[in-house]
């Protein structure tokens, strides 16, 4: 008799990429870490994130978020479509959230005069960054963000 395995649909699978546009959103939960999305791009419509933009925001705002949070930041890293990052989180009050999300962009916006670890023994792919490009990514995406009416959660239809 052979024995059935049932694979479960991860979370993000289960939310309609059609309705998704640039934001931040809260994924799941587990435990104390919650999963955001941080969308910079509308999925499925031909417009991505390039290599060397996920690459230099991924060290950019990590690198920031990080030191402005390190007891509560547990991961930031981009998304395999493209069009976004994940930031872990242990669980913050939504204001508190807002707000090192703001201030993490515009540190990358306003203050940034180095690209972190942009060497060989740092990263493993360290020519493929740029200051320029990260500034820019995250300049874009700050422009999108309306802080104000931020409740992270997923549009529906």
């Amino acid at each position: 008799m052979e024995k059935e395995n049932k694979i479960e649909q991860i979370e993000s699978f289960k939310v309609d990429h059609r309705y998704i546009v640039p934001g931040v959103y809260l994924s799941r939960k587990d435990g104390d870490v919650d999963t955001y999305d941080l969308r910079f791009k509308k999925p499925n419509c031909g417009d991505y994130l390039s290599n060397l933009e996920m690459h230099s925001v991924e060290h950019l705002f990590a690198t920031y978020v990080r030191n402005a949070a390190p007891d509560s930041v547990v991961y930031f890293g981009p998304m395999g479509c493209r069009t976004g990052f994940y930031l872990l989180v242990r669980t913050m009050e939504k204001e508190a959230l807002k707000a090192l999300i703001k201030e993490t962009l515009l540190k990358i916006v306003n203050e940034a005069d180095e690209m972190f670890g942009q060497d060989e023994i740092q990263c493993g792919n360290y020519r493929e960054l740029s200051l320029e490009a990260g500034k820019d990514c995250c300049k874009e995406y700050l422009a999108l963000l309306n802080f104000e009416e931020m409740d992270f959660t997923y549009p529906v239809n």
